[in-house]
């Protein structure tokens, strides 16, 4: 006779038969994992969502100009902000800042087994990703709950900072090149005013347009005032107008505004005070440039849109303990089928060796 095969609709004597072994299975694994699930601890889950602005907008000197904040939706924005926030120097600043070598127990700092089991911990505790609206979502999870919402709040001002400091140090060697080019034209100002000043003394011109109509007028005057007294034989009155005359108009004229030296020195001080003016006009300008530049340095204006801070969580994440409970009980019933199942299918199995054995022998007899 051919063997009956097995099939799942033996199953229920198969349990029937070990339904006791299977019961106390199942009891004791609702027993142990109910004793699990009430010792461990609750976690709790703080979020928060913020989008990266452009960078490129955030730059003060555009914001002085009129210029308005952007969010940066772009991958590069993304993926730079993720990276900062996984970073292990940002992980080593906020496991020192809060003390997380205590509050994971994990030991004095110091040792590579300390330092890497710490590490271990905050990073699993930590989620950074880029959801579907492209904002990030930055969670943290801990057993104490008002620890997770600072903690993950405090991530994102050092990613923020980070972020800032990124083109901070390029800002402030712009700084020093408005700064350099104030301090030359500066100097260079200042010694252009002194040669001005000297030359004006040398050449007794203090202004050039109201200086030329001023001689011309005098001029014209004393040369009236010599005709006529010429004209009427008044010597003395011609004499002294002569002199006057000659010292304004003359070489060795020991006047101080003299035409010869005003003639002179037009083209000097025409180009002293044209190069004045230029410096003083550059100048202000770099100053200002300077002064922007300089108070847009010390503004701290945020890289990140911060949609929602972290709060903390009214109810906790994890764990659920009756799906533990029900998990157990359920995996631990499937063990126990599948190996009451092998142990009937191995009896099966030798009870037909035996009869096909029997069956051999008597035949041979």
């Amino acid at each position: 006779m051919s063997e009956s095969s097995y099939s799942l609709l033996g199953l229920w004597p198969v349990i029937n038969r070990w339904k006791k072994l299977v019961l106390a299975a199942v009891v004791a694994a609702a027993v142990l994992s109910v004793v699990v699930a009430l010792l461990l601890p609750n976690i709790y889950r703080s979020t928060a969502v913020f989008f990266p602005t452009n960078p490129e907008s955030t730059d003060p000197d555009r914001l002085v100009d009129g210029g308005k904040l952007e969010l940066g939706g772009r991958s590069e924005d993304l993926d730079r902000i993720i990276t900062i926030g996984q970073s292990q120097p940002v992980a080593e600043q906020l496991i020192r800042e809060f003390g997380l070598y205590k509050h994971y127990k994990a030991g004095e700092p110091g040792t590579d087994a300390v330092e890497n089991a710490v590490l271990y911990e905050f990073s699993s505790n930590l989620s950074i990703v880029h959801n579907e609206r492209d904002a990030i979502e930055l969670t943290f999870e801990d057993k104490d709950k008002e620890l997770a919402a600072r903690l993950a709040n405090r991530l994102v001002q050092v990613i923020d900072s980070i972020n800032q400091q990124l083109t901070l140090e390029n800002r402030r060697s712009v700084l020093g090149l408005y700064k350099l080019r104030f301090e030359f034209l500066q100097s260079e100002f200042e010694q252009s005013r002194q040669q001005l000043v000297q030359a004006r003394r040398r050449y007794g011109i203090y202004g050039l347009e109201q200086q030329g109509r001023y001689m011309a007028r005098e001029i014209i005057t004393l040369e009236s005032k010599l005709r006529q007294a010429e004209g009427s034989g008044n010597a003395n009155q011609a004499a002294g107008a002569r002199r006057a005359l000659q010292g304004l108009t003359g070489a060795g004229g020991t006047n101080t505004i003299n035409l010869e030296r005003y003639v002179q020195g037009t083209d000097s001080m025409g180009l002293f005070v044209a190069r004045l003016t230029d410096l003083q006009g550059r100048l202000v300008k770099a100053r200002g440039d300077y002064e922007t530049a300089d108070l847009t340095l010390r503004a701290k204006i945020s890289s990140l849109y911060i949609v929602q801070k972290a709060y903390p969580a009214t109810r906790k994440s994890k764990p659920v303990r009756w799906l533990i409970v029900v998990g157990s009980v359920v995996v631990t019933l499937a063990i126990s089928i599948v190996l009451i199942t092998l142990l009937e299918l191995y009896k099966r199995s030798r009870r037909g060796s035996r009869r096909r054995f029997g069956q051999a022998t008597g035949a041979g007899s």
